[in-house]
C-alpha cells in the first residue's frame, strides 16, 4: 500500500467512480483497477460495491478512507510546511479559537510566540466551540481552543483557565440588585449582541431555542468593546465572557451578574487529536498557551 493508492482510494471514493477517480489520480483505468484489486487482495475484503451507476466504498472501504484521508492531510502538511522552510519560512500553525479565546487570551499569548519564534506563522480563526472540535478531529486544524461545555470525544485537553458567561448590564439597570439569573429570565429583554459571524453570539442563539424564543437585538457590534459602551449607555444587557470585560466591570461602566444556567459555568480548553500528532512547533505554541499566565 502506497500513498498513490491512498490517494486514489479517496478519489474514487469523491468521484463514484473508478473511471472519474483514476483520471484525478492521473492514473489509466486499467492500472487504477489493478490496484484497487491488490489493495482488497491486500486487506482480504472488497472494498467498494460495483453497480451499474458506480462505486460506494463498503464498511471496509469507509475504514481505509478515513485512514487515507488522515494520513492525506498529514502528507499535505509536510509538503507546505517544508516548503515554507525551502522558502526561509518556518511552519504555520492552524488555530481555532472561540470567540472569548480570540477576544482576550490569544492576543498577548500569540503576539509573544510569533516574538520568540520569528520564523513561525499561525493561522488563527474565529469559530463555535463544536465547529472547531470537528475540525481538529478531522485534522483540518492542529490546535482548537473551546468552552468545555462541547463534546470533546477523544481528544486530547488542557485547562487553559476558567471563563463564566455572565448577563451584563448598565450599572443602574433593575437587575443589578440580583445575585444571579438565569437566560430564560431576560430573554424578553431588549440585548446588545455581536455581530452573526460571532461564535460566542452562535452558541448563546443556540441556547435559546430550547427556551422557545430568540433573544431581541437593538444592536449587533462587531466587537466586545463596543457591546460594552452600548450596554453602558443602557442601550440593551449582553451576556459576555466574564474576564474578557474584566476592566469595565472594575471601570463601573457596567455590572456582571451571575448566570445561573449550567452551560454558563465553564472553562477554556486547549484540544488537539495526540501528542505524536502534533508538529513540533504546535508543541511549542501549545506549552507556551499552558504555561502562559491567564
Amino acid at each position: 500500500m502506497d500513498l498513490i493508492d491512498l490517494e486514489l482510494v479517496v478519489h474514487v471514493a469523491d468521484a463514484g467512480s473508478i473511471t472519474h477517480g483514476a483520471a484525478r489520480t492521473h492514473l489509466t483505468l486499467p492500472s487504477a483497477s489493478a490496484r484497487i484489486r491488490a489493495l482488497e487482495h491486500a486487506t482480504g475484503a472488497t472494498l467498494f460495491d460495483r453497480e451499474r451507476r458506480g462505486v460506494t466504498p463498503t464498511p471496509a472501504g469507509t475504514l481505509l478512507l478515513r485512514h487515507a484521508r488522515t494520513i492525506g492531510q498529514a502528507v499535505d502538511l509536510m509538503r507546505t510546511e517544508l516548503a515554507e522552510f525551502a522558502e526561509g519560512h518556518g511552519a504555520t500553525i492552524r488555530v481555532l479559537a472561540n470567540t472569548a479565546a480570540t477576544a482576550s487570551l490569544l492576543p498577548p499569548a500569540v503576539t509573544s510566540f510569533l516574538a520568540a519564534h520569528p520564523k513561525v506563522r499561525i493561522d488563527l480563526e474565529e469559530r463555535p466551540s463544536h465547529h472547531i472540535v470537528a475540525a481538529v478531529a478531522e485534522r483540518r486544524a492542529e490546535l482548537g481552543i473551546v468552552a468545555d461545555t462541547v463534546d470533546l470525544g477523544q481528544l486530547e485537553t488542557r485547562v487553559l483557565r476558567a471563563d463564566p458567561l455572565v448577563a451584563v448590564t448598565a450599572a443602574h439597570d433593575p437587575l443589578t440588585g440580583r445575585a444571579s439569573v438565569s437566560y430564560a429570565e431576560i430573554l424578553n429583554r431588549a440585548f446588545v449582541g455581536l455581530t452573526g459571524a460571532s461564535a460566542l453570539q452562535e452558541h448563546l442563539e443556540g441556547h435559546a431555542l430550547p427556551l422557545g424564543s430568540r433573544p431581541s437585538y437593538r444592536i449587533r457590534l462587531p466587537s466586545i468593546d463596543s457591546v460594552c459602551h452600548a450596554v453602558a449607555a443602557d442601550i440593551g444587557i449582553a451576556i459576555l465572557p466574564r474576564r474578557t470585560i474584566q476592566t469595565w466591570i472594575t471601570s463601573g461602566s457596567i455590572v456582571a451578574i451571575v448566570l445561573d444556567d449550567p452551560w454558563a459555568t465553564r472553562n477554556l480548553i486547549l484540544c488537539y487529536t495526540a501528542e505524536s500528532e502534533l508538529s513540533q512547533t504546535a508543541r511549542a505554541l501549545r506549552d507556551h498557551l499552558t504555561a502562559t499566565d491567564n
